[in-house]
């Protein structure tokens, strides 16, 4: 008997990371979530990447470069 109650605290134990690391993994995103997240994505960088260029464009028109 002294056995088999050593071997459940044995898996007892064996299974203690897997119920730890269970609780940080990724929930599964669905399709339609990825793609409107896709979406969003690529028109932020290309309204990021205007706003980046104006601002380039605005410092050398006012304040950059006099000859």
């Amino acid at each position: 008997m002294g056995k088999k109650l050593w071997s459940l605290k044995k898996v007892g134990k064996e299974q203690w990371p897997r119920r730890l690391f269970s609780a940080f993994r990724w929930k599964r995103l669905d399709f339609q979530t990825t793609v409107i997240d896709g979406v969003v994505f690529k028109m932020l960088s290309v309204v990021e990447g205007v706003v980046l260029v104006s601002t380039l464009c605005f410092f050398y028109l006012c304040c950059g470069c006099h000859f």
